[in-house]
């Protein structure tokens, strides 16, 4: 294991000459950076990308002002994970069995406005990397890994273990060398210490070409020696060199006769490895001689050592060889016959970490993740899929034996379509596959007759076709298999297996037969007796004779309306609105029209009576209606259902819909100021929350937009139009529309394209409109190129980093800018293309009351409760003060 452990060190600091400084081989991810968006870090040189590609859950969000001006660019965005317990990046294009060091780094910066600093774990691939612990929401803290992928692929994963919620600012892959074949451990890398340094800046990259990070460290009483002229050289055995910024620089005691002395102090057992550096870095005269030997915990374990002028030497320290304590104290001793006191020029403490926790069959964790993407399995599929057990994907069934191997997959009621895909053949050690409750088509594959340890296969309720796969049968009747094939109706069954469903379809056929035939014939029957009133209607002109769909409308909804709103007769209607004289907004149902009742105002909703639309969008409204009732959604007050007459009576809105606000659409409008905009959007939000958490089945509303929010006299704000809402099923957050509804620049894309309706099509809807309300610019604008979205728009002005191009001009700048920031980043994370990445109503709602909360702060005065202490930046671990306690004393000082 030493030996391993050896090359797996050196590897750490092996400089591959051939790579230079052109960044072969990085990986350097910032973690929130919005999509398709890249930088050069201008105090490294280091590109960064957006992490967009690496992983499909998570938000983005940036760090408060003060934060964000005195932290490198990286910190400035990060990302969030307030929903699910593991969410994991997937870094692709690794090479097996080769050293890499892995680098995260985080920075809370009160991002959240709670100033609650989090804990959380973070894991590589199955196995605990570290427990993250922050002590000040303005330091950043990193870790380093050395560590040797067993596949393709490194899984990162950030796990919320209930206190707080996780989140991450940068990851960074650098390769180390070719590593001597697979291990079960790993070396964190918990401190680089640049011993004797007078500058007070942290080395990394380019003094170090692969980005390690070496703290200067000194202890009043000790003495500096340095060489400004000198690069030490690597003696022979050594395949790394520390940076040459820091080898010219040591630390020594004063006193020639003094140690050097160090303590590292964990709070548990610890199994750790030590590095110390050395290089001579005074030229010694004739009667000048400095050698030393170092002990552990009063053992001695090394010497006499010699550094050699302009040369740099090594030794590591292994705990392996020692009893395992949880506290290691180093002594630097002058041997009898030296004249100078002892010198070190660095030292790196590294934390053995056990990496041995199972993983999937690499075959079988590949095939889920492309059963994932296949069926866009919308679960929190994330990291390995069967470890660690408390993570394992819902739906599967696993071994725990060895290498984890699947045992069972349930996709039942998951919405998946098209057909049953291959990759479900690597799953050779499946004993119950379910796929039942779906809509998948085509034929039954052959391959899965070819799972043999296949004992329960459900298919039951699906659209697929063709003949059962004569393995299968067999295997059922012999009792082998539990198979279940009904509610197929295209499924072809020709053994005595299907029979009965075969008896069922004859049946179900026959009687389909008969029903269609009797239609017919009463459909016959029905166009005469239509043409005959038809005929009566024209002569007779009397105006009862109406819709027939419109009269079941009436029989539909007139016991339900009479028990929940008062009744008012066309007559009543009639006079409410002096004869339908003011016309307040029309639609694809009908006018809406001014009225008064009692003294007071009301908008009366005539239904068309030639608008078939117009009534489902009618009826669709009244069932919400009925049920629903939220101060930010606009009350029903009343209804007429009289023959032909049917109408909604509602409260009225008196300052009309946001729209005509934003953009100046009339003489009564009036330009909004930074906290009504933040107070008219809340509104908005908390009534769409409604919708979608408060009622039972939640509700989508499907045409969010500017003129379905209307102002009252107080200009609250209150979500109308609910006529293309849907309900949508609780346990499986989707509807399946046959048909796209809602309002262009408005419609979520990811709806348009698989017409599957979630409450995230409502999230988009609202971010479009959220946009509209920081911006002042409409949902689609003219540009010099065509049409642009608004969407698109604020993405290239953000480029900028300047939210002053971004906010409507008319406010003059009269604003609090991270209020804004913050609303800008919440609409876009709202407006992003794939819904998973869009927050839930609810967060949106918490969000916006915090911006709200900015915006009173500043304009009462109280920023102080806003406001937080400013830290120079630091990117030190908080291991130092978490874990490790590191001391260093000087002895006969």
């Amino acid at each position: 294991m030493a030996t391993s452990l050896f090359l797996l060190l050196g590897a750490l600091s092996f400089i591959a000459t051939i790579q230079g400084q052109d960044q072969s081989g990085f990986i350097s991810i910032d973690c929130g950076l919005p999509e398709n968006y890249s930088y050069v870090e201008k105090n490294t040189g280091i590109n960064y990308i957006s992490d967009a590609n690496f992983i499909d859950s998570g938000v983005s969000k940036t760090v408060s002002p003060q934060d964000k001006a005195t932290h490198q660019q990286y910190f400035t965005y990060l990302r969030s994970f307030p929903y699910g317990t593991r969410n994991c990046y997937r870094i692709n294009n690794v090479t097996i069995n080769t050293a890499y060091i892995i680098r995260t780094s985080f920075l809370y910066g009160n991002y959240d406005g709670l100033n609650k600093l989090p804990q959380f774990e973070v894991h590589v691939g199955t196995n605990l990397w570290d427990t993250l612990k922050f002590s000040d929401a303005s330091v950043s803290i990193y870790r380093e890994l050395s560590h040797s992928p067993t596949r393709d692929y490194v899984d990162i994963c950030l796990v919320n273990i209930g206190t707080g919620t996780p989140f991450i600012s940068a990851i960074e892959l650098r390769i180390l060398g070719k590593d001597n074949g697979p291990s079960s451990y790993s070396v964190a890398r918990l401190k680089g210490l640049d011993l004797g340094s007078k500058n007070n800046s942290t080395c990394r990259y380019r003094d170090d070409i692969y980005g390690c990070i070496w703290e200067p460290y000194s202890v009043n009483g000790w003495r500096q020696l340095i060489s400004t002229n000198i690069d030490p050289n690597p003696s022979q055995k050594m395949t790394y060199v520390p940076p040459a910024s820091v080898m010219r620089t040591a630390a020594t005691p004063r006193n020639a006769r003094d140690s050097l002395d160090f303590s590292f102090q964990f709070d548990y057992v610890a199994q750790i490895h030590v590095r110390f550096y050395f290089a001579e870095v005074q030229k010694l005269s004739a009667n000048e001689s400095r050698s030393f030997n170092i002990s552990v915990n009063g053992n001695y374990w090394e010497g006499p050592i010699v550094p050699t002028y302009n040369q740099t030497d090594f030794y590591i320290f292994y705990s392996t060889y020692f009893e395992r304590i949880s506290e290691y104290r180093f002594s630097l001793l002058p041997t009898e016959f030296s004249t100078l006191p002892p010198i070190t020029n660095a030292i790196e403490i590294f934390l053995v970490k056990d990496f041995s926790q199972p993983q999937t069959q690499n075959d079988q964790a590949d095939a889920m993740r492309n059963i994932k993407i296949a069926y866009k399995v919308s679960k929190n599929w994330q990291g390995d899929p069967c470890a660690p057990v408390a993570y394992k994907w819902d739906g599967l069934n696993c071994s725990s034996v060895g290498t984890l191997k699947i045992t069972a997959l349930n996709l039942s009621s998951s919405g998946l379509t098209g057909q049953i895909v291959s990759y479900i053949s690597k799953l050779t050690d499946l004993e119950s596959l379910d796929l039942s409750n779906n809509s998948l088509n085509g034929e039954i594959p052959d391959f899965l007759a070819d799972l043999q340890s296949l004992k329960v296969l459900n298919l039951h309720n699906n659209n697929l076709t063709g003949q059962v796969p004569n393995a299968l049968i067999q295997r059922s009747s012999e009792g082998v298999l539990s198979l279940r094939l009904g509610q197929n109706p295209n499924l072809l069954c020709e053994s005595a297996l299907c029979d009965q469903q075969t008896k069922d379809k004859s049946k179900k056929n026959n009687t389909v037969i008969y029903v269609l035939a009797s239609i017919s014939a009463i459909l016959v029957l029905l166009l005469l007796v239509l043409a005959m009133i038809n005929i009566i209607y024209i002569k007779k002109r009397k105006p009862k004779d109406y819709f027939k769909v419109h009269k079941e409308f009436s029989d539909q909804t007139g016991s339900q309306l009479e028990s929940k709103r008062r009744r008012y007769s066309f007559n009543e209607v009639s006079n409410m609105t002096n004869n339908f004289e003011r016309v307040i907004g029309r639609g694809g149902f009908g006018t809406v029209y001014y009225g008064i009742i009692d003294n007071i105002q009301v908008a009366v909703k005539m239904l068309s009576q030639s608008s078939v639309q117009g009534y489902q969008q009618f009826l669709a409204e009244v069932n919400i209606l009925m049920r629903v009732h939220h101060r930010n959604l606009t009350s029903l007050i009343g209804y007429c259902n009289e023959e032909t007459n049917i109408a909604l009576i509602y409260e009225y809105m008196e300052n009309g819909n946001l729209e005509e606000h934003l953009l100046e659409k009339n003489s009564r409008t009036r330009l909004f100021n930074w906290e009504e905009r933040l107070t008219i959007a809340m509104d908005a939000a908390q009534g769409l929350e409604y919708l979608h958490n408060g009622c039972k089945p939640p509700i989508i509303h499907r045409d969010v937009k500017c003129t379905n929010i209307l102002l009252n006299e107080n200009f609250q704000a209150k979500m109308s139009d609910l006529g293309l809402s849907r309900s949508f099923p609780v346990d499986g957050g989707t509807h399946v529309t046959t048909v796209i509804a809602g309002t262009p620049g408005y419609l979520d894309p990811e709806y348009q394209v698989s017409n599957r309706l979630t409450e995230k099509s409502d999230v988009y809807s609202f971010g479009v409109v959220l946009l509209e309300i920081i911006t002042g610019k409409p949902a689609i604008a003219k540009a010099v190129e065509g049409k642009i979205h608004i969407s698109e728009w604020v993405k290239s002005m953000l480029a900028k980093g300047d939210v002053k191009c971004i906010v409507d001009t008319r406010l003059q700048g009269d604003f609090e800018s991270s209020s804004v920031w913050r609303a800008v980043e919440i609409a876009m994370a709202s407006v992003s293309n794939k819904s998973s990445k869009r927050p839930y109503m609810t967060d949106i709602v918490t969000e916006l009351k915090e911006c709200l909360a900015m915006e009173l702060a500043r304009k009462h005065n109280s920023c102080e409760t806003m406001t937080m202490s400013l830290a120079t930046e630091s990117e030190s671990s908080s291991l130092a003060s978490s874990i490790m306690m590191f001391k260093t004393e000087m002895a006969g000082s």
